[in-house]
């Protein structure tokens, strides 16, 4: 079974509720369908059920609820919820009013918040910016979390690197230059989400240019301190640093160069130590390495909200909301 399916299989095995708020993107309601008919999820989708339908009449979408913001009964609470969250920054109950009619993205989140639906996916035709303005306003970040980042699943053909070809990297779509507490936030995180993805134990190997001192650094130093903070933050994580690349992945490598460290050259869990690299490392991953890549998926909010790609296809659209779902099972774990 691939790794897709088996997300798939987890999230049909306890059913959550995830909110598609761009009901008139086609993308969007082709993805509906294939999840319905799945059953992946349960869905909400916001808008005109009629105009919904009638935008779509090939596509079988009776199983889903419909919202409409306009005629919701839970309009007037939303907008009290909305305006006591935001009143620090003044948001007046006139302007909330105007954001959860006319902007879907508010209004599905505020169906996450009050806990309508589990988690929402969007994205399609809006920018990452306001998909999480809207998460921020309303949700916020998670108790135990500074920092909302993000992570990507790779999926390396062929290889034994990390847990049999699969590796988290981190992070590689949000935070531009993480400082060294937000470095071991998103390490810390990360982890975790490794656990509830692959089920196996994460070892967090913190990347740098430098293997133990080999190289000295301001950027070396933040990544040093990265790793005895979130040492420090969670002992029971198997987390290591500051390695090079092959030190992290290659047991040989990693013996030879960091010969006292537990974990050299075993890591599954990669942390990179800016946007940059990041970026860089995965879209390398992809497309030399022929690597499958599942994300970018948030992580740091309250509850899962995750952005899609513009360019994104329906089946894409599908594997998000499978990731999603099953985010949604962890956090009520």
């Amino acid at each position: 079974m691939g790794f897709l399916n088996t997300i798939k299989q987890k999230a049909k095995s306890n059913l959550q509720t995830i909110v598609l708020p761009e009901t008139t993107d086609i993308r969007t309601l082709e993805a509906a369908h294939k999840i319905l008919e799945e059953k992946i999820a349960n869905l909400i989708l916001v808008g005109n059920k009629d105009t919904i339908k009638n935008s779509a009449p090939h596509l079988k979408l009776d199983n889903a609820t419909f919202i409409e913001p306009q005629y919701c009964d839970e309009l007037d609470s939303y907008v009290e919820l909305f305006v006591e969250l935001r009143k620090h920054k003044g948001l007046s109950e006139k302007s909330a009013r105007v954001l959860l009619l006319e902007n879907p993205l508010y209004f599905g989140v505020a169906l996450v918040k009050t806990q309508k639906a589990d988690g929402m996916v969007a994205g399609a035709i809006n920018s990452t910016a306001d998909v999480l303005r809207a998460s921020l306003q309303i949700l916020g970040t998670k108790k135990d979390s500074k920092i909302v980042s993000s992570f990507f699943l790779m999926l390396v053909p062929n290889h034994d690197y990390g847990e049999d070809g699969i590796l988290l990297f981190s992070d590689c779509a949000l935070v531009q230059n993480p400082n060294a507490q937000e470095l071991a936030c998103i390490a810390i995180d990360s982890a975790k989400n490794f656990q509830t993805f692959v089920g196996k134990e994460p070892i967090v190997a913190m990347l740098s240019h430098s293997t133990k001192g080999s190289a000295k650094h301001p950027d070396v130093d933040k990544v040093i301190e990265a790793t005895k903070i979130a040492q420090s933050l969670a002992p029971e994580i198997a987390l290591d640093g500051e390695f090079q690349l092959d030190a992290a992945i290659v047991p040989s490598i990693g013996k030879s160069k960091a010969p006292n460290s537990k974990i050299a050259g075993e890591a599954n869990v990669l942390i990179f130590p800016d946007l940059d690299s990041g970026n860089i490392g995965y879209k390398l991953t992809q497309r030399l390495g022929n690597a499958e890549a599942y994300g970018p998926v948030t992580q740091g909010l309250a509850a899962p909200v995750n952005d899609l790609s513009r360019g994104c296809c329906s089946d894409d659209i599908v594997a998000v909301v499978a990731l999603t779902a099953l985010q949604a099972q962890q956090n009520k774990g």
